[in-house]
């Protein structure tokens, strides 16, 4: 538990931190989109104030008879005009032609014609009025280069004649400094707000995700602290599960005075023969359960027929047999002894296939169940009852040895025998008698 919320909080970190970056570079995004639409929309702006402003003044002056007339005697009217801007320090008015009509510098150069291309021939065929921000270099900027500061918005726009027909455009030359710092000013603005507001953000996801951290190890503490006490209250559970299927199985025990202590021997025999079958820890804790329970099916067998002194009947023995079955119904109901229900059910299976109460054979015996069986049948064989003797050691040795392959699984008997060489103490077996065996 603590290392996968260890790894829930490094991914909320992590997301955290490329939250961060995403946010950043949205942030560089947007600002860039932001200053580049500013600047437009300046351009723009002044585009529509100087174009209204020079065809206010020129337009009445040059346009006559829809067409554009060369004015090189208007100059000095129209620079009075041009005074009242002084962002403005050059105009010139072209004909469609090519021909400069009137020029705010040079005049000398009016009723030239010079080559009509590029952004001033587009405006001309359009309608549309252009501007941007360049370097002159043009030869028929030549003029407005020498006295043109390092920024310059040039626009042109179309000189339209009174009924609407494109008859020639204005080449407006301004200072693009105020223009740039109106634009700086606002970059900054917009930079500033852009930064704090995706600093904000950041900030309450950070704070979102403290709390979140806050709430993980909180209720991790708390799911925690739950799981203790289940797995306690579990643990006592099977306890007391155990506890009362044990006692049932003390029932059934009490019922034979003859079988006293039958199981715990039968769970002693069985688990050291496992231990040299080579069962695994869980296989042997399985198996050590259904040893000692193997026989609580016969709770549910009459007491007449436990109890009785002589050999049963054939119809007796039917009843008896149901035991094994009987004994698995009722452990499958405890989730901790799950894994010994098959021991409990088949220990009296037989390897020739004529045990009970599945008739299984060979290898269809699981290995823990034909342990118990030979467990079960070494005790019932070393003990005294009212309708038999109890074999010695050696006579009960030699009847596993003619059982092997017949009702005894080979494998378990060959483990039996190993067993008794190392501790036949388990098996009731004098040390002298195993050594001799």
């Amino acid at each position: 538990m603590t290392q996968r919320v260890t790894r829930s909080l490094t991914l909320l970190w992590a997301l955290v931190a490329v939250t961060a970056i995403v946010l950043a570079a949205g942030g560089v995004m947007l600002g860039s989109i932001m200053t580049r639409a500013l600047k437009r929309q300046a351009i723009d702006d002044a585009k529509v104030s100087l174009s209204q402003y020079a065809s206010g003044v020129l337009s009445p002056r040059l346009v006559e008879d829809s067409s554009v007339q060369v004015g090189r005697e208007i100059s000095g009217v129209v620079e009075r005009n041009l005074a009242d801007r002084p962002d403005i320090f050059s105009i010139k008015v072209w004909r469609r032609d090519g021909v400069l009509a009137w020029a705010s510098l040079a005049p000398n150069r009016i009723g030239r014609k010079f080559a009509i291309d590029g952004d001033l021939e587009a405006v001309i065929e359009s309608g549309e009025a252009e501007a941007h921000l360049e370097e002159l270099g043009e030869a028929e900027d030549e003029i407005e280069a020498k006295v043109a500061s390092e920024d310059v918005l040039e626009i042109y726009a179309p000189l339209f004649a009174s009924n609407g027909k494109v008859v020639g455009a204005y080449e407006i030359y301004a200072d693009a400094a105020p223009l740039d710092e109106a634009i700086s000013a606002r970059k900054n603005e917009i930079w500033i707000a852009i930064a704090l507001v995706f600093l904000l953000l950041w900030v309450l996801l950070l704070a979102l995700a403290r709390s979140a951290s806050s709430t993980l190890r909180r209720q991790t503490a708390v799911l925690r602290e739950r799981s203790v006490a289940l797995s306690e209250s579990y643990r006592r559970l099977e306890e007391s599960s155990l506890e009362a299927i044990e006692s049932l199985n003390a029932t059934v025990e009490a019922k034979d005075p003859y079988t006293a202590g039958h199981s715990a021997r039968v769970q002693r025999i069985a688990l050291s023969i496992a231990e040299e079958a080579g069962l695994t820890v869980k296989e042997l804790d399985a198996l050590r359960f259904g040893a000692l329970f193997h026989d609580i099916g016969k709770i549910a067998i009459p007491d007449v027929l436990l109890t009785k002194p002589a050999r049963l009947t054939a119809d007796e023995y039917e009843l008896m047999k149901r035991h094994s079955a009987e004994g698995a119904r009722i452990v499958a109901k405890f989730g901790r002894l799950r894994e010994s229900v098959p021991i409990i059910r088949h220990h009296h299976e037989r390897f020739d296939g004529r045990g009970y109460p599945d008739g299984l054979a060979g290898d269809e015996i699981p290995l823990s169940a034909a342990i118990a069986g030979l467990a079960d049948a070494w005790d019932a064989m070393t003990i005294e009852r009212p309708y038999q003797r109890a074999l010695s050691p050696d006579e009960a040795l030699d009847e596993v040895r003619k059982c092997r392959g017949t009702q005894f699984v080979p494998v378990v008997v060959d483990a039996f025998f190993e067993a008794v060489q190392k501790r036949p103490s388990d098996f009731g077996i004098a040390e002298t008698q195993a050594l001799a065996g």
